[in-house]
């Protein structure tokens, strides 16, 4: 199985190449890595071309202005001919050197007689946070449940968006929203989760740690306009008044820890 990693980057050269280092790195290379550039001013491109001449897999370089992180995302969405996709932003890493092994392990082509349709619509794990030297903090807070649903980031994006890898052809049914900007990625999970149901296929739990996400990433550098967006993102996936009623919750759970 083929696996598209998708790097989002904008003057990204003081983070970037612990990223590229790490998919590198990885003891399995059937990767095509899609870098989608916001038209840097840095040496971000410089990076990327170097690791595109060192690897042996396919690198695809896109360096043009845009109109935002969820944008290029999009852009990043239809180059993807993987069998299955997965957004890693630069300064996030893969969380081990076998992590697309253990991927792959699961996504083994269907047995004689099986059929495609039944492989999983998601793959999901855990993920680590780190410094911004790569050392590990602590799991992230919000853990990812046994059984993963449509219905679970009530509780919140248990799944972080780089434990995240869908099926391509399911994923590029869903373009990122740009009305959100801070957290378009919790409502293109949700419907991809939503189309999953649909398409009765299943999202399996690797039960591992999939990625190592960087202290300080975009939504925590925004964090009120990403709680607002997230809020709304939920109403309209869950309704206003249940929303409403778990925010409660969540406020009182947290005065009285």
């Amino acid at each position: 199985m083929s696996i598209t990693i998708i790097t989002v980057t904008y003057n990204a050269a003081t983070v970037l190449q612990r990223t590229l280092d790490s998919v590198s790195s990885q003891t399995y290379q059937d990767i095509e890595h899609l870098i989608i550039d916001g038209a840097s001013k840095d040496d971000t491109v410089a990076l990327a071309e170097a690791y595109q001449k060192k690897v042996p897999y396919q690198v695809v370089i896109q360096s043009e202005p845009d109109h935002g992180l969820y944008d290029a995302m999009n852009k990043g969405l239809h180059k993807a001919t993987g069998d299955y996709l997965v957004f890693l932003n630069a300064g996030d890493t893969l969380h081990a050197k076998d992590t697309l092994s253990t991927l792959n392990a699961i996504l083994s082509p269907p047995q004689q007689g099986e059929s495609e349709g039944g492989l999983p619509a998601v793959i999901y794990g855990d993920t680590a946070i780190v410094d911004s030297e790569g050392r590990f903090l602590h799991l992230r807070r919000l853990r990812p449940p046994k059984q993963l649903s449509w219905k679970s980031f009530k509780q919140g994006m248990l799944v972080c968006h780089q434990a995240f890898y869908v099926r391509t052809e399911i994923a590029r049914q869903e373009d990122y929203d740009l009305q959100y900007r801070h957290s378009a990625d919790v409502d293109w999970c949700i419907r991809v989760m939503k189309r999953a149901d649909e398409l009765h296929l299943p999202l399996v739990n690797t039960n591992t740690v999939l990625a190592d996400f960087m202290e300080g990433g975009n939504t925590t550098q925004n964090h009120r306009a990403s709680l607002k967006e997230r809020y709304q993102v939920m109403s309209h996936h869950y309704g206003a008044i249940q929303t409403f009623f778990l925010h409660l919750w969540f406020l009182v759970r947290t005065l009285f820890k």
